[in-house]
């Protein structure tokens, strides 16, 4: 059965920990975490972290089961079960704790050939089993000099929402990443950039899902004008969130935003 939605109305502040990260380190921050945080998210933020697979039943065991902060899987298949060698199902994510899933992110569309329909699938099988789906969207360099950005988008969502009920729709998160801002080498968005893609997506779905995030080249110095962004309701983070102490900051800020609005 569907969970109860958890962090709506709060602004959303998470990170994937992408191929990094060993057992030992990731409980290591996970404890860390849930000692900063006990029980209690600070007033309206909704934590959230997107561990290895291997780590998150170790994540879990360190964060407790009262943790305020969702944990999530960088990716699940579409299919409950089956000959999918080296891919794991929505049932085993969730069987190791996870209660959101990523999907769609632009790396797994670039090099593992993942499409608008398969993530469709994905979306799909995650609200079956009552996780929370996390659509990753975002356009080229290419697409935004062409001016095409809000459209480009636009598409995306339309394609991997396709089908669903008002009801299942107000379950998912969007995470809006420019695929110009995001990585090693990515730069950070500005303010104006981000206005009319965020424009289009609060007017299409702003009042239909649980959150529509920014990522991509998050850091302590434009994070809170980020969420200052109309229609933006949260942040996913990268690097900066890679250490522990870098996380806790940026839950400040939110927290700091959140009491300011």
């Amino acid at each position: 059965m569907p969970e109860t939605p958890v962090g709506d109305g709060a602004l959303w502040v998470g990170t994937s920990w992408k191929m990094t990260k060993t057992l030992g380190r990731a409980r290591e921050y996970a404890r860390g975490l849930a000692g900063h945080l006990s029980t209690a998210a600070p007033a309206g933020v909704q934590p959230f972290i997107i561990p290895s697979f291997t780590a998150l039943d170790a994540v879990r065991e360190e964060l407790g089961p009262d943790s305020p902060v969702m944990l999530g899987a960088q990716n699940a298949h579409w299919a409950h079960e089956g000959a999918w060698t080296g891919e794991v199902s929505v049932v085993q994510v969730a069987d190791a704790g996870a209660r959101l899933v990523e999907v769609g992110h632009s790396e797994r569309r670039e090099h593992f050939g993942e499409t608008d329909e398969t993530v469709r699938m994905k979306i799909a099988t995650a609200l079956e089993f009552g996780l929370t789906p996390l659509l990753c969207i975002g356009e080229s360099e290419e697409v935004k000099q062409r001016g095409g950005s809000a459209n480009h988008i636009l598409g995306q969502a339309a394609h991997a929402l396709d089908g669903l009920t008002e009801a299942d729709l107000a379950r998912v998160l969007i995470a809006y990443e420019p695929i110009w801002a995001i990585g090693e080498h990515g730069r950070p968005a500005t303010v104006d950039e981000l206005a009319e893609p965020f424009a289009a997506l609060s007017r299409e779905y702003g009042s239909a899902v649980r959150g529509v995030l920014y990522g991509g080249s998050v850091n302590l110095d434009n994070a809170a004008d980020l969420l200052g962004i109309e229609g933006v309701t949260g942040l996913f983070v990268g690097r900066t969130a890679w250490e522990l102490s870098g996380y806790l900051k940026l839950l400040d800020i939110a927290a700091r935003c959140a009491a300011s609005d």
